[in-house]
């Protein structure tokens, strides 16, 4: 999966800690998501989605071989 977090973060000039701190996650986490390297739970995702006012369809990219 991959994700366009930090390109969302980088409109809104917010750090990773920022946005961990709002969604209530460590920095690692957001690290990771970003790395493509970690699936969020689908709670976590509109947590995220709605921190960055954008819906988790425009923020994660499903690929279709996964």
């Amino acid at each position: 999966m991959k994700t366009r977090i930090k390109e969302f973060r980088a409109k809104y000039n917010m750090t990773q800690e920022e946005l961990a701190k709002k969604v209530g996650v460590r920095r690692e986490t957001i690290v990771f998501l970003e790395k493509g390297k970690y699936n969020p739970s689908l709670k976590l995702a509109y947590k995220i989605a709605k921190t960055l006012n954008t819906t988790i369809e425009e923020l994660f990219i499903f690929e279709d071989d996964e």
